[in-house]
């Protein structure tokens, strides 16, 4: 690395953040600056840290990886994010593109790829794990990515992200806490993602956010 990459970590689990960050530092001329333990968290050290790089999970609490790498990408234009995942699954992978990740790493092969991952994304390519991207491009060539839609694009950020906070199982009261709105406004949004996707039920609404990785049942 020619340049000094300062590097934000976001994971729930604590052991699989000290592995990862184990390797990041062998990396020579990077810097750990931060860890995150959920997505919410990881955006307010974004705006902290302004690090070149996030590497995060794309199964958070609160708020999961794939709306955070939304949001970094949108209001913070300098840090490129790379998506941690168990899933080898094409579809987690166009998510996590189309939500502005510039790369994807499976993370049984962070040992492996993680310097890789993070010098290719850190000169502005866009970086897939080698397992997934040939039979990835063959299925969704990158310049297709833009076009696809997904059926989370029928919902507003706010309504995604009450969706997710639902589907772990907040109360109205809980996510208005959270969220810093109240009650009623949290019902409004329900009502409204509720009639948008044609859902009528909680479980309903917890079934289509496992189905579009949403949340995961990963542990």
């Amino acid at each position: 690395m020619t340049h000094p990459i300062r590097i934000l970590l976001a994971d729930d689990h604590p052991i699989v953040r000290a592995g990862v960050r184990a390797e990041l530092e062998k990396i020579p001329g990077a810097e750990v600056v931060a860890e995150a333990a959920d997505g919410r968290q990881a955006l307010e050290l974004v705006a902290a840290h302004k690090p070149d790089l996030l590497f995060i999970d794309i199964s958070m609490p609160n708020l999961n990886g794939l709306e955070t790498a939304i949001r970094v990408t949108r209001d913070f234009p300098g840090t490129k994010v790379i998506i941690l995942s168990r899933h080898k699954n094409e579809e987690y992978v166009w998510q996590a593109l189309k939500a502005g990740a510039a790369g994807y790493l499976v993370k049984s092969a962070v040992i492996g790829e993680i310097a890789e991952a993070a010098r290719r994304v850190h000169a502005g390519e866009i970086y897939l794990s080698r397992d997934i991207s040939d039979r990835f491009l063959k299925k969704f060539p990158l310049h297709q990515i833009a076009h696809k839609k997904s059926p989370l694009d029928q919902l507003t950020e706010r309504q995604r992200e009450i969706l997710q906070l639902i589907a772990e199982g907040q109360t109205t009261i809980g996510i208005g806490l959270m969220l810093n709105i109240s009650p009623k406004t949290v019902e409004y949004h329900r009502a409204q993602l509720m009639d948008r996707l044609k859902i009528h039920d909680i479980p309903g609404l917890v079934r289509f956010a496992l189905r579009t990785g949403l949340i995961s049942t990963e542990v």
